[in-house]
């Protein structure tokens, strides 16, 4: 991955978790539904199809989202 797909991918992230801690902090959304988005968003990746390098990227974020979802948010603990 380019340096420029790197930050855009770390930009987006990062606004994504802001977003949900938003929605969460303004009572829009309580947490089990917050935490209900991310298992989605990995349930999106988990049987992506493809040629390896693209299995082994979904992977990779499924990992990432799991880890976010144990971590509680990585927004506030940075």
């Amino acid at each position: 991955m380019s340096d420029h797909a790197d930050y855009s991918g770390m930009a987006a992230l990062s606004i994504c978790e802001a977003l949900l801690l938003a929605l969460s902090d303004h009572k829009l959304l309580p947490e089990h539904e917050i935490v209900g988005v991310l298992h989605d968003a990995a349930a999106a990746h988990e049987n992506a199809l493809g040629t390896e390098a693209e299995r082994k990227a979904h992977q990779a974020v499924v990992s990432l989202i799991r880890r976010i979802i144990a971590g509680g948010n990585s927004v506030r603990s940075v």
